[in-house]
């Protein structure tokens, strides 16, 4: 029984594969064909094609670019962009401390970091 199912596979695929021959016209060489490659802003779509068109312009809509550095003074003061009128932060205080200090930003006037005194 599993002779006869092979032989008649083998049959069928040799008549499929000679009725689907190429013609001799229709071949061509690979050096003639024009190759896209595709590159990562042809493919997205969506959220990540609004943020790759507004990066190419320079604009950071989701904030996803690193923070500009402020000195931290009255005079240069962190700026903290929020929608609402508060935001929970925190602060480092010091370049190699582990433990973070939280606390509430309210809209206004400018507030410091209850540890170190950063504005």
């Amino acid at each position: 029984m599993a002779v006869r199912l092979l032989l008649r596979t083998s049959s069928y695929a040799v008549r499929l594969a000679r009725l689907n021959t190429i013609p001799g016209n229709a071949l061509q060489a690979m050096g003639t064909l024009k190759v896209i490659l595709v590159n990562s802003e042809m493919k997205a779509t969506g959220l990540e094609r609004q943020v790759l068109q507004a990066m190419k312009k320079g604009q950071d809509p989701y904030s996803i670019f690193k923070p500009k550095e402020y000195a931290g003074t009255k005079e240069d003061p962190h700026i903290v962009p929020c929608i609402g009128s508060k935001r929970l932060v925190g602060c480092l205080c010091e370049e190699d401390n582990t433990a973070i200090v939280w606390f509430w930003l309210h809209e206004g006037n400018p507030q410091r970091c209850p540890s170190c005194g950063s504005h």
